[in-house]
């Protein structure tokens, strides 16, 4: 081997070094990298998970909330079925048909509108029985209206009578 070749192969020996060592540290580079985002990794998914814990409890709270507004939906129900079988023991006119409602306030406007619908149909009846009434006592006698017949009829009524 000449002094050639051994200049050549170490000039190519130290830039094969000089590319290891580039290399080596690109490498270190990217473990450490790595290392970081597998640090923030395990730190995300621990935020992940107790966000879903949360999520559970609050889906859990909102549950049993929900019971405890159907529970006192019903019981506001009940109360104003009962007002309103209470109301209409007071006011038998009021057909219980027009009297519905799941809350005190509907069944209120409900009563309102009956005892107005009451009201009309009262007076309604009323009206006509006014109109229908016949007054106290014997009408006044008269003798028949003759006005609409013609002449010849008036006269033949009168000589019916008088043989009659």
């Amino acid at each position: 081997m000449t002094d050639e070749e051994l200049t050549a192969m170490q000039e190519e020996l130290a830039a094969s070094q000089e590319e290891i060592e580039r290399l080596q540290e690109r490498a270190a580079d990217r473990e450490a990298r790595a290392a970081h985002l597998e640090q923030q990794l395990g730190e995300l998914r621990q935020e992940l998970a107790q966000a879903q814990n949360e999520a559970q409890a609050r889906e859990q709270e909102l549950a049993s909330r929900t019971e405890q507004a159907e529970e006192l939906r019903a019981q506001v129900e009940s109360a104003a079925q009962r007002y309103r079988d209470v109301t209409l023991q007071q006011s038998p006119e009021l057909p219980e048909e027009l009297v519905a409602g799941a809350t005190v306030e509907e069944i209120d406007q409900a009563i309102e509108r009956a005892r107005q619908t009451v009201s009309k149909v009262r007076g309604h009846l009323e009206s006509q029985a006014q109109a229908g009434r016949v007054p106290v006592g014997a009408p006044i006698r008269s003798g028949p209206d003759f006005s609409g017949l013609s002449a010849a009829e008036k006269i033949r009524r009168g000589l019916q009578q008088r043989s009659g």
